[in-house]
């Protein structure tokens, strides 16, 4: 996979691919990450990618023309499979978006700022757009980072154990079960014996029956 990410803060993104298992993922070639600065797009002496909107009202609009100019520069070089714009009112990024995103190829990542981009950019090359949620951030960059990281913990060979992706919360509709490791016991505190029994079959039921409690408790919603 490949993540063409445009930002006018680069460095802002660059520390969440430089640890953990997303610098993991970069060294073991499973996905190349690219960050482009907006402002090398430019062509006025100072590098300006916003403008006062039209019709007055406050706060700045990124203008069309440098964000067209590297969107079609990447995509004179290859295929892109989504083109996705960071935004508060984009459709909210959930597990299913993640799997499903994790399938493509390419993708670029549009990280909004001030009020916006021009309309005619999500008119002409946006083909998702994406809210990590119903909040706003003073930009798209820390959004982008967040769907990078869900997106690809999910490529084979990422984690060390891929099952484990696969029972992550949400994966089937439902929250997690509790988990435990050692001791055994701690100030009293026992783990549930059945956990202990190695009845892997008995084991299941029990994370089956605590994930449906969960989810019950914290998140009922995903059960309408």
């Amino acid at each position: 996979m490949r993540i063409d990410i445009i930002t006018v803060l680069p460095e802002l993104l660059k520390s969440p691919f430089e640890a953990s298992i997303l610098k993991r993922a970069i060294d073991k070639g499973l996905v190349e990450v690219h960050l482009h600065n907006l402002r090398d797009y430019t062509d006025n002496s100072y590098n300006q990618v916003d403008d006062y909107q039209f019709g007055g009202g406050a706060g700045m609009v990124m203008m069309i023309e440098p964000i067209d100019k590297c969107i079609s520069e990447l995509k004179s070089q290859r295929n892109y499979d989504e083109v996705i714009y960071m935004t508060p009112d984009g459709s909210t990024l959930n597990q299913r978006m993640a799997n499903s995103l994790s399938l493509l190829e390419n993708i670029i990542v549009l990280c909004g700022h001030y009020k916006g981009v021009d309309q005619r950019v999500r008119d002409m090359f946006i083909t998702k757009e994406i809210s990590i949620g119903d909040y706003v951030l003073s930009g798209g960059e820390l959004g982008a980072a967040v769907l990078c990281d869900t997106v690809i913990r999910l490529l084979p060979g990422v984690l060390n154990d891929e099952t484990s992706a696969l029972t992550d919360s949400f994966q089937d509709g439902l929250l997690a079960p509790p988990v435990y490791t050692r001791p055994a016991e701690y100030k009293g505190v026992k783990v549930p014996e059945i956990l202990l029994s190695g009845n892997f079959g008995k084991i299941e039921e029990w994370r089956e029956e605590k994930a449906l409690e969960q989810t019950q408790k914290l998140r009922p919603d995903l059960l309408q």
